[in-house]
Protein backbone atom coordinates (compact mmCIF):
# COMPACT_ATOMS: atom_id res chain seq x y z
CA UNK A 1 0.00 0.00 0.00
CA UNK A 2 1.14 3.50 -0.97
CA UNK A 3 0.11 6.82 0.51
CA UNK A 4 2.60 9.03 -1.62
CA UNK A 5 0.41 7.73 -4.89
CA UNK A 6 -2.63 9.66 -3.00
CA UNK A 7 -3.72 12.63 -4.99
CA UNK A 8 -6.46 14.63 -3.11
CA UNK A 9 -9.99 14.47 -4.34
CA UNK A 10 -9.38 11.73 -7.02
CA UNK A 11 -10.72 9.19 -5.13
CA UNK A 12 -12.24 7.52 -1.93
CA UNK A 13 -10.14 4.86 -0.52
CA UNK A 14 -6.59 3.11 -0.05
CA UNK A 15 -4.12 3.33 -2.85
CA UNK A 16 -2.79 0.27 -3.50
CA UNK A 17 0.65 0.42 -5.74
CA UNK A 18 1.27 -3.32 -6.96
CA UNK A 19 5.34 -4.42 -8.10
CA UNK A 20 5.87 -7.83 -9.90
CA UNK A 21 4.06 -10.60 -8.31
CA UNK A 22 1.76 -8.70 -6.29
CA UNK A 23 -1.79 -9.59 -5.93
CA UNK A 24 -4.56 -7.36 -4.58
CA UNK A 25 -8.07 -7.49 -3.77
CA UNK A 26 -10.04 -4.24 -3.15
CA UNK A 27 -13.35 -2.32 -2.88
CA UNK A 28 -14.95 0.30 -4.42
CA UNK A 29 -13.03 3.42 -4.02
CA UNK A 30 -9.95 1.84 -3.56
CA UNK A 31 -7.18 2.85 -6.53
CA UNK A 32 -4.67 0.01 -7.94
CA UNK A 33 -1.99 1.15 -9.65
CA UNK A 34 1.03 -0.48 -11.18
CA UNK A 35 3.87 0.17 -13.56
CA UNK A 36 4.75 -2.47 -16.90
CA UNK A 37 6.56 -3.15 -19.59
CA UNK A 38 6.89 -6.87 -20.62
CA UNK A 39 4.88 -7.61 -17.59
CA UNK A 40 0.58 -8.11 -17.65
CA UNK A 41 -1.48 -6.84 -15.19
CA UNK A 42 -5.15 -8.30 -15.47
CA UNK A 43 -7.80 -6.69 -13.60
CA UNK A 44 -10.72 -8.38 -12.75
CA UNK A 45 -14.15 -6.50 -11.38
CA UNK A 46 -18.09 -7.88 -10.95
CA UNK A 47 -20.31 -6.33 -12.86
CA UNK A 48 -21.43 -3.79 -10.17
CA UNK A 49 -17.94 -2.52 -10.29
CA UNK A 50 -18.00 -2.40 -5.96
CA UNK A 51 -15.05 -4.78 -5.83
CA UNK A 52 -11.62 -5.31 -7.65
CA UNK A 53 -8.84 -7.37 -8.17
CA UNK A 54 -5.07 -7.04 -10.22
CA UNK A 55 -2.34 -8.88 -10.14
CA UNK A 56 0.66 -7.98 -12.12
CA UNK A 57 2.28 -11.02 -13.90
CA UNK A 58 5.43 -11.63 -14.32
CA UNK A 59 6.25 -14.77 -16.04
CA UNK A 60 3.71 -16.69 -18.08
CA UNK A 61 5.45 -20.17 -17.30
CA UNK A 62 4.39 -22.54 -14.49
CA UNK A 63 5.71 -21.41 -11.34
CA UNK A 64 8.02 -23.81 -9.25
CA UNK A 65 9.01 -24.67 -5.80
CA UNK A 66 11.86 -22.63 -5.17
CA UNK A 67 10.02 -19.66 -6.32
CA UNK A 68 10.51 -16.65 -4.18
CA UNK A 69 6.97 -14.96 -5.08
CA UNK A 70 4.99 -17.86 -6.79
CA UNK A 71 2.71 -14.95 -7.64
CA UNK A 72 5.12 -13.25 -10.07
CA UNK A 73 4.22 -16.35 -12.54
CA UNK A 74 0.97 -16.23 -14.48
CA UNK A 75 -0.74 -19.27 -13.25
CA UNK A 76 -0.33 -18.54 -9.31
CA UNK A 77 -1.46 -15.33 -9.63
CA UNK A 78 -4.24 -15.60 -11.53
CA UNK A 79 -5.37 -18.59 -9.04
CA UNK A 80 -4.74 -15.68 -6.32
CA UNK A 81 -6.75 -13.53 -7.46
CA UNK A 82 -9.73 -15.93 -8.24
CA UNK A 83 -9.57 -17.19 -4.40
CA UNK A 84 -9.58 -13.66 -2.77
CA UNK A 85 -12.59 -12.72 -5.13
CA UNK A 86 -14.13 -15.80 -3.84
CA UNK A 87 -13.61 -15.22 -0.61
CA UNK A 88 -15.78 -12.29 -0.87
CA UNK A 89 -18.52 -14.43 -2.98
CA UNK A 90 -17.30 -13.30 -6.06
CA UNK A 91 -16.75 -16.25 -8.82
CA UNK A 92 -14.51 -15.64 -11.72
CA UNK A 93 -17.06 -16.81 -14.24
CA UNK A 94 -18.91 -13.44 -13.15
CA UNK A 95 -16.40 -10.72 -13.51
CA UNK A 96 -15.11 -8.93 -16.34
CA UNK A 97 -11.68 -8.50 -17.40
CA UNK A 98 -9.01 -5.78 -18.34
CA UNK A 99 -5.43 -6.88 -19.78
CA UNK A 100 -2.53 -4.96 -20.33
CA UNK A 101 1.21 -4.62 -20.62
CA UNK A 102 3.30 -7.38 -22.37
CA UNK A 103 5.28 -4.87 -24.23
CA UNK A 104 8.53 -5.75 -25.98
CA UNK A 105 11.13 -3.45 -24.31
CA UNK A 106 13.72 -4.37 -26.54
CA UNK A 107 12.41 -4.17 -30.04
CA UNK A 108 15.86 -3.54 -31.61
CA UNK A 109 16.75 -7.35 -30.36
CA UNK A 110 13.02 -8.98 -30.62
CA UNK A 111 11.61 -8.31 -33.49
CA UNK A 112 8.56 -10.95 -33.66
CA UNK A 113 8.36 -13.04 -30.62
CA UNK A 114 9.47 -12.04 -27.38
CA UNK A 115 8.83 -12.63 -23.41
CA UNK A 116 5.75 -9.67 -23.52
CA UNK A 117 3.94 -11.56 -26.34
CA UNK A 118 3.90 -14.48 -24.20
CA UNK A 119 2.79 -13.36 -21.13
CA UNK A 120 -0.22 -11.50 -23.29
CA UNK A 121 -1.27 -14.74 -25.10
CA UNK A 122 -0.94 -16.83 -21.87
CA UNK A 123 -3.18 -14.37 -20.02
CA UNK A 124 -5.87 -14.27 -22.41
CA UNK A 125 -5.78 -18.22 -23.01
CA UNK A 126 -6.37 -18.64 -19.16
CA UNK A 127 -9.24 -16.43 -18.99
CA UNK A 128 -11.14 -17.57 -21.95
CA UNK A 129 -10.49 -21.54 -21.12
CA UNK A 130 -12.07 -19.96 -17.26
CA UNK A 131 -14.71 -18.52 -19.09
CA UNK A 132 -14.12 -14.91 -17.90
CA UNK A 133 -15.33 -12.02 -20.34
CA UNK A 134 -12.21 -10.09 -21.45
CA UNK A 135 -13.48 -6.48 -21.87
CA UNK A 136 -10.82 -4.71 -22.93
CA UNK A 137 -6.84 -5.32 -23.73
CA UNK A 138 -4.25 -3.07 -24.64
CA UNK A 139 -1.46 -5.63 -25.06
CA UNK A 140 2.63 -5.11 -27.31
CA UNK A 141 4.08 -2.06 -28.37
CA UNK A 142 7.64 -0.84 -27.31
CA UNK A 143 6.07 1.11 -24.37
CA UNK A 144 5.76 1.24 -20.79
CA UNK A 145 2.66 1.41 -19.17
CA UNK A 146 1.08 3.24 -16.18
CA UNK A 147 -1.98 1.97 -15.16
CA UNK A 148 -4.44 2.88 -13.06
CA UNK A 149 -8.21 2.15 -11.46
CA UNK A 150 -10.25 3.42 -9.12
CA UNK A 151 -12.69 0.30 -8.42
CA UNK A 152 -16.30 1.85 -9.33
CA UNK A 153 -17.78 2.28 -13.03
CA UNK A 154 -14.79 4.50 -14.34
CA UNK A 155 -12.82 2.33 -16.72
CA UNK A 156 -8.98 1.78 -16.59
CA UNK A 157 -6.52 4.66 -17.12
CA UNK A 158 -3.31 3.52 -19.45
CA UNK A 159 -0.98 6.32 -20.13
CA UNK A 160 2.10 5.31 -22.33
CA UNK A 161 5.52 6.25 -21.58
CA UNK A 162 7.93 6.10 -23.71
CA UNK A 163 11.19 4.05 -23.18
CA UNK A 164 14.39 7.13 -22.51
CA UNK A 165 16.02 8.18 -26.09
CA UNK A 166 13.21 6.61 -28.43
CA UNK A 167 12.43 8.68 -31.36
CA UNK A 168 9.64 10.97 -31.16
Amino acid sequence: MSVEAWRPGSFDGVVYTLHPGDVVCADAGDRLETLLGSCVAVILTDRRRVIGAMCHIVHCRPAVATSVNPAAHADAAIDAMYALLARRGIQSQWCHAYVYGGGNMFPEMFKETHVGASNGRWVLDRLARDSVRVMFHDLGGPTYRKLSWTVGRADPEVIAVRVSGEAE
